[in-house]
């Protein structure tokens, strides 16, 4: 078993990992935390085999992370910028992850981490033969008694909270149902649906604009969260052509 550290002042990329980690049995997670100095802490007294560190953090930066770290574990690099993580390679770090990081560059990384001395061989990464497809639809429960009805995914514009209550907004429909942000997130498909804000997560595929704190989906504008601004900012800067 590979014991794994998350370091990362995303909350939202600390999920996507978290997710990824949860479908191969060989890692497991010791700990995740958006604060580099509480993990250092944690380092001094718990032995962690592999750590995944952001580059882009206050306080402590990943850089600064491996130089105190001075290779006693190894690391893999989760950024949004290509060229910052160039810099890790003089600490000899086992590969770098682009955000938003996907299952298969993921899977890998982890290849590189099972490497056996000898030059090439690679010990497989077991994976679940029973491994789910990504969801396409879920079925929730409306106001009307017994009736529950179903949601096909790339149709919902977003989902807005309402006290104990969520709302599925979609172009022809929307559906109010007993949830909470939190719960359904849990449920959606990350590399799909992103949380903007404390009471709204957006199918990002339907996202048509982003001005400001305020991102635009068809007639409606939603406003982004400080929180999450970074997340969502990182996610389309990766899609922009000309970045000059």
């Amino acid at each position: 078993m590979i014991q794994c550290m998350i370091v990362d002042d995303e909350r939202h990329a600390i999920e996507v990992l978290q997710m990824h980690i949860s479908k191969v049995p060989l890692l497991e997670i010791q700990m995740a935390t958006t604060d580099p100095i509480e993990a250092f802490q944690y380092l001094q007294q718990n032995t962690i085999d592999l750590i995944f560190l952001d580059i882009q953090m206050p306080e402590l930066n990943g850089m600064q992370f491996l130089r105190l770290l001075n290779g006693r574990t190894k690391v893999i690099l989760t950024t949004a910028y290509r060229e910052h993580a160039l810099d890790g390679y003089e600490f000899d770090v086992v590969d770098y992850l682009l955000k938003p990081v996907l299952f298969d560059r993921f899977l890998k990384a982890i290849q590189k981490v099972l490497k056996n001395k000898t030059e090439n061989e690679v010990v497989p990464v077991e994976v679940p033969q029973t491994q789910p497809t990504e969801k396409e639809s879920l079925f929730v429960k409306t106001g009307v008694r017994n009736k529950v009805v179903k949601i096909v995914l790339k149709e919902i514009d977003y989902i807005e909270s309402k006290g104990n209550y969520v709302i599925f907004m979609m172009p022809t429909d929307k559906i109010m149902t007993l949830l909470s942000l939190k719960d359904l997130g849990n449920e959606l498909p990350v590399n799909r649906f992103m949380r903007v804000h404390h009471s709204y997560i957006v199918n990002t595929d339907k996202i048509d604009a982003i001005e400001g704190n305020q991102l635009k989906i068809g007639k409606y504008t939603l406003p982004i969260g400080d929180a999450y601004k970074r997340s969502i900012t990182t996610l389309i800067n990766n899609q922009v052509l000309n970045k000059k």
